[in-house]
């Protein structure tokens, strides 16, 4: 990137100041319509390789810390978030299926799942409610947040492993290949496979 212009210097100052990631269409009206657009795209170039970079996360442009510098910004106190594995299957049934109800990841996971869980997720903002199924009793569905998109540095869920790439990480262990092996006989689809569930019972 050149010398920036006027409209450059703008779209980094508000997303610098922004107390949270903007779409490209607050930007713009932000800055009196401006078309910002390849402004953007520029500017993520720019950025490129440098110890912050601007990102775009479930269609919202922010900046954040290069990813392998994270750890020197770290609090040395900072406590990782660890979820149950009850909590990690009904995220990534409603990562790879949404919007899904209650019922649904009831089903995919063959367990009963604790109110607490959805819970746990819904406070860590990975999870929110996306309104209800138009069907008798309407139950309410879920899907994931923009947060879950950040956190995970994913562009958009597109962005999923699939299940080769799980296997290969080694995210998958021999109980949960077995279960891919049987569903996938049975005609199961590979997305449910992808999500490492095991009929396991509840944890709390």
């Amino acid at each position: 990137m050149s010398q920036p212009d006027d409209l450059a210097r703008a779209v980094e100052a508000a997303l610098f100041a922004a107390a949270e990631p903007m779409t490209e269409a607050a930007l713009s009206e932000h800055l009196g319509g401006a078309p910002v657009g390849a402004v953007l795209g520029e500017l993520a170039a720019h950025y490129e390789g440098r110890g912050i970079n601007l990102v775009v996360r479930g269609g919202r442009w922010h900046f954040q810390t290069a990813p392998d510098l994270a750890h020197l910004l770290r609090r040395e106190r900072e406590e990782p978030r660890r979820l149950s594995r009850a909590a990690t299957e009904c995220l990534a049934i409603i990562a790879y299926h949404e919007p899904v109800s209650r019922a649904e990841i009831e089903a995919i996971r063959g367990v009963q799942t604790a109110k607490g869980t959805l819970d746990v997720l819904m406070e860590a903002g990975w999870v929110r409610v996306a309104g209800r199924r138009e069907v008798p009793g309407r139950p309410v569905i879920y899907a994931t947040t923009a947060e879950f998109l950040t956190h995970f540095g994913l562009a958009s869920r597109r962005d999923l492993p699939g299940i080769d790439e799980l296997r290969a990480a080694g995210l998958l262990d021999p109980v949960d290949d077995a279960l891919e092996a049987a569903m996938s006989a049975a005609g199961g689809d590979d997305e449910s496979a992808a999500a490492g569930l095991a009929p396991d019972e509840e944890s709390a």
